[in-house]
């Protein structure tokens, strides 16, 4: 990493103040310090650090090459070429290729550890010309004053401040600022929670297919296994929340081993391969804040709202994310006049992309679901459009969204065909997605 800026004995200030060196903190940090404003990133850790989220989708490519780490990015991953979808109901594979999607020059993206992943973006935000001071954490934040006061606890056990113009909470999971209004819910129509760690010696596809992302539906949700480059391999459980209540006192590396062996053909994929790293598990995985923005202040990624990871979107969400926000808190600073127009602006488009994605994620486990996806069809260009939606081409121009549409009248005249498997799964769903007390995110040897 290139050597953190530190902070001044008497209350420095800076036009925009991040909290978080993540994905969405380091990129808005860069954009805006590539713009001329004084930028400060609080991180609480150090990088590299550990963090769940390897796979990347095809629409984070262009937004890398924007911020000029295309060919570290590169360097670090391994080519993801498809997303696989495993049934065990329905006994078979079925492979979705991002190159058959309405876009053809969205082919591919990267699976990255994402310990390298953050600190190249991180490292990037210096390079910009932010400060960036790790192993900080944030404590206080006022936004009733004209500045935004900001106060924080280092390793040391020292108190440091700051006085900002404005204030980007991109912390993650931590939900600061949503926290601390008050603001944040689980979300009410979805509700899960994760158990993973990374495995050595895992069966991987051959040739071009090595670095696919891999999808098994099993009873209780659903696994992710994403190859890394060094060899090593993530695998995850997310799951319904009652399920997590079945550890009763287990080791949380041996509950993982009994929940992959509920999936036969996981399990059988796995034979041979060893744990090497931490187990962790994370509780009440679905969560929304009512609000994007307010006075002086705009959340980001994680720190606004996260649904569920089946479709990989997380990374892709909180850089387009940073995107819209150093656009708007650019024109906030400059144009103060334009400010109310453009924090409007950076609503809508927050609130686009989980608000499509959910549609999908909703229903993923669904049996009417399951079925379309083991057998789809190009009617009209719904495949199209949906590996669209899959690669996280929801931006731009491309024209996907009346065959979207088709796809969801379809989806609906097929669950009314099947109305009693219908019927079942929705009441399944309602004691699905109880909640059961917040365990946090644990963590093992």
């Amino acid at each position: 990493m290139p050597e953190s800026r530190t902070t001044e004995p008497d209350r420095p200030s800076c036009d925009v103040l991040v909290i978080g060196a993540g994905p969405a903190g380091s990129t808005v940090g860069a954009l805006l310090a590539r713009q001329g404003h004084s930028v400060t990133i609080l991180e609480k850790d150090h990088h590299p650090r550990f963090h769940i989220g390897e796979s990347l989708l095809p629409a984070n490519l262009p937004l890398f090459d924007r911020l000029g780490v295309g060919e570290e990015i590169r360097a670090i991953g391994i080519r993801k070429n498809a997303a696989e979808f495993i049934s065990p109901d329905h006994g078979q594979m079925q492979r979705f290729s991002f190159a058959e999607g309405w876009d053809k020059s969205l082919t591919h993206a990267y699976q990255v550890r994402r310990s390298e992943f953050d600190q190249i973006l991180a490292r990037n935000a210096v390079t910009c010309g932010a400060t960036l001071v790790e192993g900080c954490r944030v404590r206080a934040v006022d936004v009733s004053q004209d500045a935004v006061e900001i106060e924080a606890r280092q390793e040391d056990g020292t108190t440091a401040q700051w006085r900002a113009r404005f204030l980007i909470d991109a912390s993650g999971r931590d939900t600061f600022m949503a926290n601390r209004l008050r603001a944040k819910s689980r979300n009410p129509h979805h509700n899960s929670s994760a158990l993973y760690g990374h495995f050595r010696g895992v069966e991987r596809n051959p040739g071009d297919a090595e670095g696919n992302i891999s999808i098994y539906w099993f009873d209780h949700g659903w696994f992710w296994v994403i190859p890394l480059a060094d060899g090593a391999t993530s695998v995850g459980a997310v799951t319904w929340p009652y399920y997590m209540k079945e550890r009763k006192g287990r080791a949380l590396s041996a509950f993982l081993l009994d929940t992959i062996a509920l999936c036969p053909p996981l399990a059988e994929r796995l034979e041979g391969a060893e744990l090497t790293d931490l187990v962790e598990a994370t509780g009440n995985f679905s969560y929304s804040t009512d609000h994007t923005y307010g006075d002086r202040y705009i959340l980001l990624g994680d720190a606004y709202a996260f649904i569920d990871p089946v479709f990989s979107s997380g990374v892709m969400l909180a850089m387009q994310g940073a995107f819209f926000g150093a656009e708007a808190v650019d024109t906030c600073l400059r144009t103060p006049a334009q400010s109310r127009k453009a924090l409007k602006r950076f609503d809508r488009g927050m609130r686009h992309g989980p608000r499509e994605f959910s549609w999908l994620i909703y229903r993923m486990t669904s049996p009417t679901m399951r079925n379309l996806f083991m057998a789809p069809r190009n009617l009209l260009r719904v495949k199209e459009a949906l590996l669209s939606m899959l690669s996280g081409d929801i931006y731009g121009k491309t024209p996907i969204w009346p065959s979207l549409y088709l796809f969801k009248l379809i989806y609906y005249l097929s669950a009314l065909r099947d109305w009693r498997s219908t019927r079942a799964a929705a009441r399944a769903r309602r004691t699905q997605i109880q909640p059961v007390e917040d365990s946090g995110t644990i963590a093992e040897a």
